[in-house]
């Protein structure tokens, strides 16, 4: 057992070692640079930071690279440095509304106050690939577009004017607002403690699942009310100080979906919304993030669950790509004894199979005799 030990230990180390070398590639090649990434590659270091749990651009950069461009590896990498940080305390919540915006669509009014800002997008550009970049073609300046005013309101706000749409709500003051981070999932949940989970979960599953409502599989008819990508700022109280303490800017994407609502015996017909707000620019995350949202208020609004977007313990509990990777990539892992086990039982399965096969075609012989 001790040889095996130790084989099996020069092995891992040895497995390392290639990682390590297959990391770096062609040594002929210049190795990358943190900056290279966090600059050229923004998105996918948005989306490492958004589903890591950790805002910082350089972390997420090394995790990229440490994990060859795996970005579930790296989102894995960059939650397991997360508990390793203190904890100082929470931020007060961010007026989204006083956002220094970037980007701002809606799909609702043409016209509304601020204006539709399209700012950086893959939308308006020709799906083809450009043989430019291959050779590091320059871009050209954008053109430098106004001061935005302090404060850009939202659609929700012009469609509330009329009271044609669900009320913001107000917590009640005893409300502790929950930390996945630190406490564990526990269902029924409150709506706080599922856009956490939202917020972290697996693009590629929500933006499934934000699909398959759009296709009938729940009561969807939705508007994008607006998406808006921009920086705000974070300000933390201090017991200590009479006044907030600014900690600096984050870019932040979020996006209100609006949805139709034929209304109950406790409200009447109205638009509800759908919410979303993620690290970064990931506005793709950010609509099926309120697509879900607002799919897993069925209950809620009194609507029948009927599909898989509209489950709550389903759709939580399958969200988070960090563990479903432990789930299927453990399977990896030695299950010597557990199949051992498997195959002596579909032996003895067989035999007992095979007997009666047996014993069936002895009867029919004598039959025929």
């Amino acid at each position: 057992m001790y040889v095996a030990v130790k084989g099996g230990e020069a092995a891992i180390q040895n497995a390392h070692r290639l990682l390590a070398d297959r990391r770096r590639g062609d040594r002929g090649v210049p190795a990358l640079r943190l900056d290279q990434i966090v600059e050229q590659l923004a998105l996918g270091v948005d989306r490492v930071m958004a589903e890591g749990s950790l805002y910082d651009r350089e972390l997420a950069a090394l995790a990229i690279v440490q994990s060859r461009g795996d970005l579930i590896e790296a989102i894995f990498l960059v939650r397991a440095y997360r508990t390793t940080l203190p904890r100082f305390g929470y931020t007060r919540p961010v007026d989204t509304a006083a956002m220094q915006v970037e980007r701002r669509v809606s799909a609702t009014y043409k016209d509304l106050p601020g204006g539709q800002l399209l700012g950086p997008t893959f939308d308006y550009t020709h799906r083809l690939l450009d043989p430019e970049l291959a050779n590091g073609g320059e871009a050209e300046e954008p053109a430098q577009r106004d001061a935005q005013p302090e404060r850009m309101s939202r659609v929700s706000e012009i469609l509330a004017q009329e009271g044609l749409i669900e009320a913001d709500g107000e917590l009640p003051d005893d409300h502790v607002t929950g930390d996945i981070t630190r406490e564990p999932l526990e269902f029924p949940m409150e709506r706080d403690i599922r856009l956490q989970a939202l917020s972290r979960g697996d693009e590629g599953f929500l933006l499934a699942l934000g699909y398959s409502t759009q296709r009938g599989y729940g009561r969807s008819h939705p508007f994008v009310g607006e998406v808006r990508i921009g920086e705000v700022e974070l300000e933390l109280d201090v017991p200590e100080l009479p006044f907030a303490v600014p900690l600096g800017r984050i870019r932040v994407t979020e996006c209100q979906m609006v949805n139709q609502f034929k209304g109950s015996a406790k409200a009447p017909p109205q638009f509800t919304r759908g919410y979303g707000l993620v690290f970064g620019q990931s506005e793709r995350k950010a609509m099926a993030m309120s697509l879900c949202d607002r799919a897993l208020r069925a209950r809620e609004m009194g609507e029948d669950i009927t599909a898989a977007a509209q489950d709550e313990e389903f759709v939580i509990s399958h969200s988070d790509n960090v563990q479903a990777t432990g789930f299927v990539e453990h399977l990896k892992l030695p299950h010597y004894v557990d199949f051992q086990a498997e195959l002596d039982l579909v032996r003895r399965m067989r035999a007992e199979h095979d007997a009666r096969e047996d014993a069936g075609v002895a009867e029919t012989r004598e039959a025929a005799e």
